[in-house]
């Protein structure tokens, strides 16, 4: 089997890196940085982030799994403590793979270009400046024009993060869906938005219309992108998924609780 491994770099992270590529290659498993089959990230839930963007051409073909070196995080829930464990696990081969819904953002430019992008996490539309301006496209028909400092459209997975924070709502991975959450909308006699969060389901799609020509920062996960002369930006469940090395039970709830309720 084909590993590699994605460190946040700070010491304590790079000892348990060397470890454990030293360990698996003593098991008989080959370091690839181009073409793994599994790999270790090593840090937190951001570091996983860095690694799946950096093999999300492939992602069929690599499953991921991550050590923290900090906080319990949602993808990073292996101990150091647990190293040896963890490499005597990928050694026998001794897990399932389990696979969460992506976002698929796609940019259309007025000149007609075109960029796709993926999001584990989630995307974000902001005015650096001005209010930002947005018509909402639900499934082709006109919802509402959004006028406020920002929109945010989550995963399943992704719902205990940002999107929590400006009061979304938290959803099973199990469901193929994505999430449109307002940020700070004006809302008075004159504007009017919903003010709730969206949930969609995987057949359906958001479409994002700039009102006026205004430049604005996009961020796609931790990618951060400053777009301008932009015709719309379309959301969907994407067809691709991010697999996940899963040896041992950890139910989603029993992470939610953990991270915001327990006091352990």
């Amino acid at each position: 089997m084909k590993f590699c491994i994605q460190s946040r770099l700070d010491s304590q992270s790079n000892e348990l890196m060397e470890l454990a590529k030293k360990y698996l290659e003593e098991f008989g498993l080959q370091f690839d940085e181009e073409n793994p089959e599994i790999v270790i990230s090593i840090g937190g839930d951001g570091t996983l982030l860095h690694a799946f963007h950096r093999f999300s051409h492939k992602l069929d073909q690599v499953a991921f799994v991550g050590i923290h070196t900090g906080h319990l995080g949602f993808y990073a829930d292996w101990k150091p403590s647990e190293l040896e464990k963890l490499v005597l696990s990928i050694a026998k081969k001794e897990y399932n793979v389990v696979e969460y819904p992506l976002l698929e953002v796609q940019v259309v430019r007025n000149n007609g270009e075109q960029s796709t992008l993926l999001a584990l996490n989630e995307a974000t539309i902001k005015s650096p400046d001005v209010t930002l301006v947005m018509d909402v496209e639900l499934n082709g028909n006109h919802f509402e024009r959004f006028r406020g400092d920002g929109l945010c459209v989550s995963t399943p997975s992704g719902s205990p993060a940002y999107i929590k924070a400006l009061g979304g709502a938290i959803i099973h991975p199990s469901l193929q869906a994505f999430q449109i959450t307002e940020m700070a909308s004006i809302n008075n006699r004159v504007f009017r938005t919903v003010g709730s969060s969206l949930v969609l389901p995987a057949h359906h799609n958001c479409v994002l219309k700039p009102v006026n020509e205004q430049q604005f920062n996009m961020t796609i996960d931790h990618i951060h992108i400053v777009e301008s002369d932009v015709k719309s930006i379309i959301f969907n469940v994407a067809n691709e998924k991010v697999r996940f090395a899963r040896f041992r039970p950890f139910p989603f709830w029993e992470r939610v609780h953990e991270s915001f309720i327990s006091d352990k």
